[in-house]
């Protein structure tokens, strides 16, 4: 039997509201803090000030408050769940022959709508703000624009004659300009043709820039370049594209940019599983809510509530803590990322399920 639904939406709104004021009270926290570290990094700047560091601040704060999210979704379902137990509403519900299972409903669908309200709305905005974020932070930041990470990037190209495997040292963020160099050709058959050393280069519409390297046959001796340019058949868009890291792109275009990043062939995993983590979000959000109920529904008059919140509070990190273990397992390829992603939400609703039918249904 369903709840009212005037008590549906009024339980609904007490959970809605302890959320939203646990999401806004770390994402206040966040931004204080980022905003006095932006200050410290920019006291010695010359034409920066505080308001551009406030303006900063405020950009790169949604996508690490988006880290937080579950656990706003499980602070907010407790002190929803134990302010309705202190005001007694819980036992009046009780006496009019409403279950734990209908009255945690109206929590549970708030769960899953912002669940998908997340992944659909915050996750796309965090992500552009990030991307806003970082090109502010580097014109104000970078003393060096070419900043490079160091970390070896491997490509593999087709072209009409063959294929080219590209091994570089470091890419210029923001760019298709690499250093380090070293490009494997092969023709048609398979066979090695000839190696490509440069110091840099640029991928161009149709064709790789190399600058001060030389070429290594098998049969000639090494030859020395200025500048050479290398057929491929790589979209410089796509390339760039793949190189962002996954959570800076948005959730509608993470699916796109896995695909593009296969065909420049770089390894897609972590942006299907950041993919996965994001569809699987609503489902972990209602697991949040039951974990919260499990330990937040028994009665004040009772006694030994705080042990039981505290239990709730460390069953939600273990299950933060399960989370992030699965996605770096997936992201390593040790196991799927559908599996990865979706794991630890499907045990935790279990596990949360399996504790209130314990505690309500004996």
């Amino acid at each position: 039997m369903l709840i009212g639904r005037t008590l549906g939406i009024y339980i609904g709104m007490r959970f809605l509201r302890a959320v939203a004021g646990m999401f806004f009270t770390v994402f206040g926290l966040v931004y204080v803090i980022d905003f006095v570290e932006l200050m410290r990094r920019a006291g010695d700047l010359i034409g920066v000030t505080a308001l551009d560091m406030a303006l900063l601040a405020f950009l790169r704060t949604p996508a690490v408050a988006e880290q937080v999210l579950p656990f706003a979704m499980l602070f907010g379902a407790m002190v929803a769940l134990l302010n309705l137990s202190r005001k007694l509403e819980l036992v009046v519900a009780r006496a009019a022959g409403i279950s734990a299972w209908q009255f945690l409903l109206p929590g549970i669908i708030v769960a899953a709508l912002l669940g998908i309200f997340s992944l659909a709305v915050y996750n796309p905005l965090s992500a552009y703000l990030k991307a806003e974020a970082s090109e502010m932070e580097t014109r104000v930041f970078a003393s060096n624009p070419g900043a490079t990470s160091g970390r070896d990037i491997w490509i593999r190209q087709r072209n009409p004659d063959g294929t080219a495997v590209i091994k570089a040292e470091s890419v210029v963020e923001g760019s298709t300009a690499f250093s380090g160099l070293t490009v494997f050709v092969f023709d048609r058959e398979g066979r090695f043709v000839e190696r490509v050393e440069a110091a840099e280069g640029v991928l161009l519409s149709g064709y790789w820039e190399l600058r001060n390297g030389r070429v290594v046959t098998i049969e000639d001796d090494p030859q020395r370049f200025a500048t050479m340019q290398l057929a491929s058949s790589l979209d410089p868009a796509q390339v760039l594209k793949s190189f962002t890291p996954p959570e800076s792109v948005p959730f509608w275009e993470l699916r796109d940019v896995a695909v593009q990043t296969e065909r420049a062939g770089l390894d897609a995993t972590p942006y299907y599983l950041r993919y996965e983590s994001l569809l699987a979000r609503p489902m972990l959000f209602v697991a949040m809510v039951l974990v919260a109920a499990s330990v937040s529904l028994r009665f004040f008059r009772f006694g030994g509530v705080g042990p039981l919140v505290l239990g709730g509070v460390v069953a939600g990190f273990l299950l933060y803590v399960f989370t992030q273990l699965m996605e770096d397992l997936g992201a390593s390829g040790l196991v799927g990322t559908t599996l990865a992603a979706w794991f630890p939400a499907v045990v935790g609703s279990s596990l949360g399920a399996l504790a209130l039918l314990y505690q309500e249904d004996g």
